[in-house]
């Protein structure tokens, strides 16, 4: 068990399909005077049942889209104060402390702070492939700020400042291979439907040196030839990630919206 922090604390966690990843996060936030999971009305697992059995409050709600899941998820919670969680990341012990010690003073002017995340797939730690540092804004005041409107790449826009912290968050984004090629047709998906709406437009050769470009970077540049074959999978995803984003914008300009919202996924 972890220092409880001095000021209440909400976190707001969003799942679906997530029986496999939510006890670990859950544990990582002992510390928190409340937990809100919001799980997808489509989930077809035990993510619910095992929410409940860790004492969180547990809401249903048909998925809306990254940032509309997690401000209805925000909105819901009673404290100030909110941590904004995906099932798939734990807080450290320290990085608890830390944020105890925060909530027993906040910073004056400060609505939100951000965390360096460490992505971790295949069991460890890769600091490499663009993955490292990683910032995210996490804690936040909910009355000084919302989620913006993007389909993809969500962020917290906070009234006030925004203090960036050292403390760590884990993340477990991806199981396997096919999760990661799963997520990258579901992001670029995504990022093409937000493009359309921006009037944005894809030449034919886009798609090819956005792709190319992509790979080279997180392969060369970011150093994921260091990584090994992980190293090789996440700079082919990365360029296949980034060349079927301008594909489908292609697409949708020449043959409209065909897609199937049921399969966009958590």
């Amino acid at each position: 068990m972890v220092d409880s922090p001095t000021a209440p604390l909400s976190v707001a966690v969003i799942a679906k399909d997530e029986a496999d990843r939510i006890k670990d996060c859950l544990q990582s936030l002992a510390f928190a005077d409340e937990v809100v999971v919001v799980v997808d009305a489509r989930s077809s697992d035990d993510t619910l049942a095992i929410a409940q059995s860790y004492g969180c409050r547990v809401l249903s709600k048909v998925w809306m889209g990254y940032a509309k899941q997690k401000q209805f998820a925000v909105d819901a919670c009673k404290n100030e104060w909110v941590l904004i969680l995906d099932a798939d990341e734990r807080v450290p012990r320290q990085t608890a402390k830390t944020i105890g010690r925060l909530l027993a003073a906040p910073d004056p002017g400060v609505g939100a702070y951000g965390f360096l995340r460490k992505n971790i797939f295949h069991g460890r730690w890769f600091k490499r492939c663009g993955w490292w540092p990683d910032s995210v804004v996490r804690l936040v005041d909910r009355r000084e700020g919302s989620f913006s409107e993007n389909l993809v790449h969500e962020k917290w826009v906070a009234n006030g400042a925004v203090k960036k912290l050292k403390a760590v968050i884990e993340h477990y984004s991806f199981r396997d291979y096919a999760d990661l090629i799963e997520k990258m047709q579901n992001y670029s998906t995504l990022a093409a439907l937000q493009m359309k709406a921006q009037g944005r437009k894809a030449s034919w050769w886009m798609p090819i040196s956005h792709g190319i470009w992509m790979f080279m970077r997180a392969y060369f540049l970011e150093l994921g030839i260091l990584e090994g074959f992980d190293g090789f999978m996440i700079a082919t995803t990365n360029g296949g990630g980034s060349y079927m984003k301008y594909a489908k914008l292609r697409e949708l300009w020449h043959h409209g919206d065909s897609r199937d919202d049921g399969k966009i996924k958590v």
